[in-house]
Order: C-alpha cells, then sequence, then structure tokens
C-alpha cells in the first residue's frame, strides 16, 4: 500500500512526468514549491519487513515538522513509503525529485541507499540519510549526506564494552545477512574489532534477512562453544535470530548492530532481549536544549516514553534540512523569496548549506565533511533491560 501526505496537485504532476519519462521544468516546479511552502521529501519504510525502523522513523519526522512548522521559509513534508526493498524506494525517490522536492530524507536502508541515492545526485538533489551507516554511502556523490554515524566509528564500543563485562572472552561467533549491505559492511567492522583484540572469530555464520529459522547455524555455532555472539542484522530477523540462540541454550553475552536499534525488536525476542549489547549514536540522558525540545515533544506525542535513535535521528534530518534553508532564506536580499529560485538553483545552494552548517541537535553538535559524512562526538552503549512483562523494556546506558 502507498502512503502519502501529498496534495492532489502535486501527485498529479509527478505521475505525469514519471508517464511522459520528462521532469518537470524550473518554472513548474518553482510554482509547486511555492503553493503551500518548500517541499521536503521523505522515503521511509513504512512496509515490508524494515518497517519497524520506519515506525521510529516516521515519528521523528512528524515531530520535526510540528516543531518547525512556525520557521521562515514555510515547508512542507512529503511523506512516501520506501518500502523494505530497493524498486519501492526508487519508485518514491523518483516521484518526489520529478514533483520538485527541494531535498530528500532517506532511505532506511543502506541497502536502498547505494540504489536510489545515485538518482538523487545525478537530478542535483540534496539527500540527507537518516540511517544509512554503511561504509561507502557519502561517497556516493557531490548530493549525499547522511546524520547517522558510519557504523565504524559506533561498532566497536560494544565490542570494548563486551570485554570489559567480561575480561575471559576468548571464542567469539558472528553473525550477518550477507544480502543487505548494512549488515556486510558492519559485520567486516565487527570482525575487524574483534582482530584487533586477539579474538579471530571461531565461525562466521552468513544468513539473509527473510530467514526466521536458524536452527542449523546456531546449532552448528554453539557445537564451537562460543562465550560472545556478534550479530549484524535488521530486527525482525536480528529479534528473531537472538531468541533462537538463547531457547537453543546460550547464556553468554550478545553483541547487536545498529540494525536493532530499537524498542520494537521487544516483541520479536521478547524475554531473550534482555542483556543485549549494543551501541548508540543517541542518549535521552544528554543535555542540550534541542535534545529537551525533543525529549518534551516525544513525551507528549507518546506518553512520557523514551524516544528510540531511529527517531531522534530522522528528527535531526529533518531539522539540518530546515535550519538550512533558514539561513539560505535570511540571506536573501531583501523582497526575495527562495520559491521564486529556479528549483535546480535552490536545491544546489541549499546542499551547500546543509554542508556548510554546523547544528545543535539531539544527536548533540553536528556538521558535515565536505563529503558529506557527518561528524559527531558523541556515542553510548546501552544493554537491554526487559521487564517482567517479556515484552516491554529500556535500553540502559553503561557507564
Amino acid at each position: 500500500m502507498h502512503h502519502s501526505l501529498l496534495g492532489r496537485g502535486w501527485l498529479v504532476a509527478s505521475l505525469y512526468a514519471l508517464l511522459c519519462g520528462c521532469t518537470s521544468t524550473d518554472k513548474e516546479s518553482a510554482a509547486l514549491n511555492s503553493k503551500d511552502g518548500l517541499p521536503i521529501g521523505a522515503v521511509i519504510a513504512l512496509t515490508g519487513n524494515s518497517s519497524v525502523v520506519g515506525q521510529d522513523q516516521r515519528i521523528g519526522l512528524e515531530l520535526a515538522r510540528d516543531q518547525f512548522k512556525d520557521e521562515e521559509p514555510k515547508v512542507r513534508l512529503l511523506l512516501e513509503d520506501g518500502g523494505s526493498d530497493e524498486q519501492t524506494a526508487t519508485n518514491a525517490f523518483r516521484a518526489l525529485i520529478h514533483g520538485g522536492a527541494v531535498a530528500l530524507i532517506g532511505p532506511s536502508l543502506s541497502q536502498q541507499a547505494f540504489a536510489v541515492n545515485p538518482l538523487a545526485d545525478r537530478a542535483g538533489v540534496p539527500v540527507v540519510g537518516p540511517s544509512n551507516t554503511a561504509v561507502g554511502i557519502p561517497e556516493i556523490g557531490d548530493f549525499v549526506a547522511r546524520v547517522s554515524a558510519p557504523v565504524s566509528l559506533v561498532a566497536p564500543l560494544s565490542i570494548q564494552a563486551a570485554l570489559k563485562q567480561n575480561p575471559a572472552i576468548k571464542r567469539a561467533a558472528v553473525f550477518f545477512s550477507h544480502d543487505d549491505a548494512y549488515s556486510t559492511s558492519e559485520s567486516k567492522i565487527f570482525q575487524q574489532a574483534l582482530v584487533a583484540r586477539g579474538l579471530q572469530p571461531i565461525t562466521v555464520q552468513r544468513t539473509n534477512v527473510s530467514d526466521t529459522d536458524f536452527q542449523n547455524q546456531v546449532t552448528a555455532t554453539l557445537r564451537l562453544k562460543p562465550d560472545l555472539i556478534v550479530i549484524s542484522a535488521l530486527p525482525n530477523d536480528g529479534g528473531n535470530l537472538v531468541r533462537q540462540i538463547r531457547e537453543l541454550g546460550y547464556g553468554g553475552l550478545i553483541v547487536v548492530g545498529n540494525g536493532m536499534n530499537t524498542p520494537n525488536i521487544y516483541p520479536i525476542c521478547q524475554k531473550y532481549c534482555d542483556g543485549l549489547l549494543i551501541a548508540q549514536a543517541y542518549s535521552a540522558e544528554a543535555r542540550s536544549a534541542s535534545n529537551e525540545a525533543f525529549l518534551a515533544a516525544y513525551r507528549k506525542a507518546r506518553g512520557g516514553a523514551i524516544p528510540p535513535q531511529f527517531t531522534a535521528q530522522s528528527y535531526t534530518a529533518y531539522q539540518v534540512v530546515v535550519e538550512a534553508l533558514r539561513k539560505l532564506h535570511a540571506d536573501l536580499p531583501a523582497g526575495q523569496i527562495l520559491s521564486a529560485l529556479p528549483t535546480r538553483e535552490l536545491r544546489q545552494r541549499l546542499n551547500a548549506a546543509i554542508l556548510g552548517g554546523s547544528y545543535d541537535t539531539p544527536l548533540g553538535p553536528i556538521r558535515f565533511t565536505p563529503e558529506g559524512e557527518v561528524i559527531q562526538n558523541n556515542f553510548y552503549v546501552a544493554q537491554v533491560r526487559m521487564n517482567p512483562d517479556g515484552r516491554s523494556g529500556r535500553f540502559q546506558l553503561l557507564p
């Protein structure tokens, strides 16, 4: 099912562009831009096996939309379902590009980003990735940036935390989804981190993102008697893998990667989520004006809950685009408006403003390298603590 917050006029223009194989002219796109505010497009996984990530991201985008609705220039959020596959994300990116979006946020998965970001880059549309952590994302092109810190920085922190909890660890096993770009990239980082600490993996097990039965891989691994298991997977396959590892008798530490950085894993692995170690790029305990505003908005909307990382990152991506647009607006000569600029020029200026800005966000202070890589200083490691009901819990930060 296709989800959208698009107006009818925008949709007609987009369908026409797609059917005729053409793009809107700058004049036509500017008219679209000026109708109800400058359109910011977002493509996230609202359906498919990664929709648990998209659910967190949608909340963050909508909170940011409401938080910055009174800023100048006026903007509007165009939210498209990118599904959990490359083709759905590609269709959504094309529709938003042809429809005159001044910037794009998304997609949810690194696997999708490698497919769709080149489309935006060739069209000269700035992209801000909220959760694309695989190695090589910013290098896709000049118009590609991300607010999600790369796995190379974050993943090793959880290995370090595991060794701190159990210095006697000698035998580590690794599982990863070999058909997913994020999991493959992160698994390599995990393995390098293990080897750097003298822990050559005793086995590396390949799985698929669509897998639900891992008995053969788990049984083979447990025969080798690991005292640490490291998993790089998305929430559904990763959650089921954790549950089966525990059900088959493993009692040691488990480190999981960024793909499982959501409370939506709790109903999947249930009580067996307890004790999972995971590195994070966001903490609700961080003290800053931006995080306090984000927390207040989230708790008001979600009944006092603690926001997950994916929500904070999508909120940050929207904030970055809005603040860059605000700077462009402030720098215009008196009497000029951004929506009067040719769309291509506006997108180019916006891309330069995004990459050249510094931002106080829920993730802490961030900025970008000229290549679009996020520069972030604050990272954390948390351990999952499940509640007695076995279906709810929290990420407890480790000292």
